[in-house]
């Protein structure tokens, strides 16, 4: 799967089933530039999720809406739903393991 962009429009649909990982971003953050090629390794790694990325400085209704405050936030929604959520830079294993015990 290709990581998504996704705006405050498109958002509902693109999280509405299955498991999908959301990275809260920005292009002048450091450390959301540093979690970018971990994300992409996640992705090719682990194929049941999604991957979006919302850029919040262009969808602050988003943003706003499930409460972030710091970047890079990394939301992961179970069929819609807000079901885990990490805040600042994280290792690969961590993210996978957040994705993993939401699987089943």
């Amino acid at each position: 799967m290709a990581i998504v962009d996704v705006s405050d429009q498109s958002f509902k649909s693109e999280i509405e089933s299955g498991v999908v990982l959301v990275d809260f971003w920005a292009p002048w953050c450091g450390p959301c530039k540093m979690i970018a090629p971990v994300l992409e390794e996640v992705d090719k790694e682990v194929g049941a999720v999604k991957i979006a990325k919302v850029n919040v400085d262009n969808n602050p209704a988003t943003a706003a809406q499930f409460g972030v405050m710091s970047i890079p936030t990394l939301i992961l929604f179970k069929d819609g739903q807000p079901v885990d959520k990490v805040v600042g830079f994280q290792a690969k294993e961590n993210l996978v393991r957040l994705i993993e015990k939401h699987q089943v």
